[in-house]
């Protein structure tokens, strides 16, 4: 693409250089540069990207994208922008054909429960022959290829050009988990969405967001967005949530609203509820018509999930019957209450709960169904939001009969301290320490008895663990596997 088409759109301060160039590339990572690439040298928290300039320059780049007023060589282009990121995802959408107009685009966003919506979605979208791709914390799915997914929400140029690829191997819909990290930093911000969904928000990331408003602020950025584009979208909002009401006040007059939970106010709602040990049954009331399902997921809060995902789907026109369908064969979500069978008269699930509110989920869920001990062994990351740790310790111990207090992923902290951070918090001493999380795991699965349940929480699907800023292979249920063995 011309140089010169994809400044058309940026409104940029000042452009020094020639514009008449072929654009072969665009990235904000200097190392991903090659021959005839545009590179954007992001102004971030923890770096400026101004220093990676000369490498880029080096590596091929033939155009700069800046926030500074920068002296560079006269073969080089230089375009000056108020905000990089905002001009970043731009200028991505705009190299890439603005993909995301091709698609069904939904966007899930909140502190629990996007992974689990997502793969929800995509069953239905899937079975309904929507084709989707998916984008989120688990993996990236384009078209037949299965990427493992780095973070959630990819930067602008990887995530556009991820759209432009599902779209152009005959994806119709992209179900994306949208994390309030990408919504500030602006990476989504040039894609117009067709529905966005709001699962709940509760204590996470303040070590980088500082406040709950501030959190809030960031996630709303999605909802602000909805309906201000070309499509006509629709918010999905979890009715239950303290945020809930703020949230769709966001989107009066541009985008239609639909409210899913169990209140009876709830326009996606589930009656005749049932809760088992093998998963639950309830009545979807919809819109779109009512109908009977039963799922294979535990917990009340997969009930929830489950109507998030009813109403996407309504609101794309599947049928009741097709969603249904889809969602009695979904056995299970990876590291989201994920069953490791043991053939010892005791259960084992793995779960990705790293928030207060999860872990109280996943106990209350799980105590409806346990005949014996309901047991958890956790910890809590290292360099993220300290705040929290106290008040994990304190639900965890509060609804489980005995915890287990570990490392989950200490990065650059003493793990001993993390732990120490979350004991304080715990209401019973009806908790021990085992700092090594192998030793942890295999203290609990000798301890258990016929008829407990065992909860490992906080790395999920995670095949890791992170010391120093370097990682260990780590797959909690690898490590059960094996100790079962033994």
């Amino acid at each position: 693409m011309k140089l010169e088409q994809i400044i058309k759109g940026l409104e940029p301060v000042a452009v020094n250089g020639s514009r008449d160039k072929d654009i072969a590339g665009i990235t904000c990572d200097s190392r991903q540069v090659r021959d005839n690439y545009l590179f954007v040298a992001i102004t971030g928290n923890k770096q400026e990207g101004n220093i990676f300039i000369d490498d880029a320059i080096n590596r091929g780049a033939i155009a700069i994208i800046t926030e500074h007023d920068l002296r560079l060589r006269k073969e080089v282009c230089s375009i000056r922008v108020k905000d990089t990121r905002q001009s970043i995802a731009r200028v991505a959408a705009t190299f890439h054909g603005n993909p995301a107009s091709k698609l069904k685009v939904v966007g899930i966003t909140g502190t629990n429960g996007k992974t689990t919506i997502s793969f929800m979605v995509r069953d239905i979208l899937r079975a309904a022959g929507l084709t989707p791709g998916l984008i989120g914390t688990i993996e990236y799915e384009i078209g037949e290829r299965v990427i493992p997914a780095t973070r959630t929400t990819p930067d602008a140029p990887a995530l556009q050009s991820m759209l432009a690829e599902m779209a152009g191997s005959g994806c119709r819909s992209a179900v994306m988990e949208v994390s309030s990290h990408s919504l500030v930093q602006h990476r989504v911000a040039d894609i117009d969405f067709d529905l966005g969904v709001f699962t709940n928000l509760t204590q996470d990331h303040l070590d980088y967001h500082k406040s709950m408003e501030n959190y809030f602020d960031a996630k709303s950025i999605l909802f602000q967005s909805l309906g201000s584009r070309q499509k006509k979208a629709t918010a999905i909002i979890n009715i239950e949530d303290a945020y809930a009401k703020r949230m769709a006040a966001l989107v009066a007059g541009r985008a239609a609203l639909l409210y899913y939970g169990f209140d009876p106010d709830a326009h996606v709602r589930a009656e005749n509820l049932s809760v088992g040990a093998g998963g639950s049954a309830f009545r979807a009331v919809t819109p779109f018509g009512s109908a009977d399902f039963n799922i294979k997921l535990a917990g009340r809060y997969n009930v929830s999930n489950a109507l998030a995902a009813i109403a996407v789907a309504g609101s794309l026109g599947v049928s009741l019957e097709l969603m249904r369908d889809a969602l009695s064969k979904i056995a299970f979500v990876p590291g989201r209450l994920e069953e490791v069978p043991t053939g010892r008269g005791f259960k084992v699930f793995v779960d990705y709960a790293h928030t207060d509110d999860a872990i109280s989920k996943v106990l209350s869920a799980m105590r409806e169904i346990t005949a014996g001990r309901l047991i958890m062994v956790f910890g809590c990351g290292g360099n993220r939001d300290k705040a929290k740790r106290p008040k994990m310790g304190a639900v965890a111990s509060e609804l489980a009969d005995h915890i287990i207090l570990t490392s989950d992923n200490p990065r650059n902290e003493e793990p001993l301290a993390i732990i120490r951070q979350i004991e304080a918090g715990c209401v019973r001493k009806n908790y021990e320490v085992v700092e090594n999380r192998e030793n942890a795991i295999k203290l609990v699965i000798q301890q258990a008895c016929e008829g407990d349940i065992i909860i490992i929480a906080g790395k999920g699907h995670e095949n890791f663990q992170e010391y120093d800023s370097t990682s260990i292979p780590f797959d909690d249920r690898s490590v059960v596997r094996r100790l079962l063995k033994q």
